[in-house]
């Protein structure tokens, strides 16, 4: 039984990562027809990460009231409905309000899968689990470029990831037994009886802004890459557009590849060795970019890059119940789910102003500068968990 709850668990990490590369896949065919600027993609992506950091902030709440299984279930059939709301959706405003529900499901959520696999399974699953979140996230665009070139449409596209996102809620609520196998969880839901910590609560524990500070960290240099290298390899490295955009490619699948092989390496190392492991082959990765070594070393460095990012997420997400306890492990986790929705929002963006204002070969400096600020937020936690807690 507890199998065949950890392939559910596995088959909900696809499906989070189904709907998260859509709009970017689709918002080229879909414009036109809203009659809106292509930079109006912008305001919708702004729309869903408001929800899902405000969705976030509310895990401990929501999971302590229902469980992780029934908010999982619950927040899927929302994002479920969210994605039939953008197919059916006719004007620009109507994606603009079917866009809360898509991030309130996804922040609820994420918080609540990460910290059951934290509490219940070992490191190996979290990584694992992680890389099914990128081929969820890879089979998205996917199945929007089969709807678009087979002349469906973008709305089909979404209605298929919508149909898929059904299909499991209706597993999920057909399982929710599953979930309450554990003999150490209350009667209240999976992260155990008592009161939902408030937010001032929560910053007060000591380490938690130190590890919020990892989470804006990483994610400000996992999106700024993503967004930005096929531009800085075109404007910078004088690598042709078309091609550009292929090479960029190899960052994800340097995270995709990178987060299967450190589920074995979890076996050898802690949460803590692989982290710092992690940045400093993103150190390295940023170095080979930085630096005036030609096309194939920056090439390289991407897939470094990615390699090196692959443990950092699941690996601190996995520490969270043995560095702050398991009774405040699910406030801690949404509120690194914020922090990290945060920096997405934020940091990419920023770059793109510095890159128009300045120059785009910033590009290296500015991720070098993210992941300095990464690191020394990480060893903070580590100085502060030592004082208070045994580090994973």
């Amino acid at each position: 039984m507890v199998q065949l709850l950890l392939a559910v668990i596995y088959l909900s990490f696809i499906s989070l990562g189904l709907p998260d590369a859509l709009l970017g896949a689709a918002w080229p065919s879909m414009y036109g027809g809203f009659h809106v600027p292509v930079s109006y993609a912008g305001l919708i992506s702004m729309i869903i990460a408001l929800g899902t950091v405000v969705s976030s902030l509310q895990s401990d709440r929501l999971t302590r009231a229902w469980g992780a299984g029934r908010v999982t279930a619950a927040s899927v059939g929302l994002t479920a409905l969210a994605l039939a709301g953008f197919s059916f959706s006719g004007t620009f405003w109507q994606l603009c309000l079917w866009a809360v529900p898509y991030g309130l499901g996804a922040g609820s959520v994420d918080a609540a899968l990460n910290n059951y696999v934290a509490l219940h399974y070992a490191s190996r699953h979290m990584s694992w689990l992680h890389c099914m979140w990128g081929v969820g996230a890879s089979l998205g665009p996917y199945l929007m470029g089969c709807a678009l070139t087979g002349g469906l449409g973008w709305a089909m596209g979404y209605r298929w990831i919508s149909l898929l996102q059904v299909g499991l809620t209706a597993v999920l609520i057909g399982t929710l037994r599953l979930w309450r196998m554990h003999p150490e969880q209350g009667a209240e839901g999976e992260t155990g009886s008592g009161q939902a910590l408030r937010l001032g609560q929560v910053f007060r524990i000591p380490g938690v802004k130190a590890v919020a500070a990892c989470f804006f960290c990483y994610c400000a240099l996992e999106q700024t890459a993503g967004l930005w290298a096929s531009s800085y390899l075109t404007l910078r490295r004088g690598v042709p557009a078309e091609t550009a955009a292929g090479f960029a490619s190899l960052f994800f699948l340097g995270i995709t590849a990178g987060r299967g092989l450190s589920g074995f390496l979890t076996l050898a190392l802690s949460d803590r060795q692989m982290v710092r492991l992690g940045q400093g082959l993103a150190g390295v990765g940023v170095c080979a970019l930085l630096l005036p070594l030609g096309t194939p070393a920056a090439l390289a460095g991407l897939i470094l890059l990615g390699l090196g990012c692959a443990p950092i997420y699941p690996c601190l997400i996995h520490a969270t119940p043995e560095r702050f306890g398991a009774g405040n492990s699910q406030a801690v986790i949404g509120v690194q789910m914020a922090s990290a929705y945060v920096g997405t929002c934020l940091m990419p963006p920023l770059f793109g102003l510095l890159a128009s204002r300045v120059s785009p070969a910033l590009f290296p400096v500015y991720l070098l500068a993210v992941l300095v600020g990464m690191a020394a937020a990480h060893e903070a936690l580590l100085s502060i968990a030592g004082r208070n807690a045994p580090l994973a």
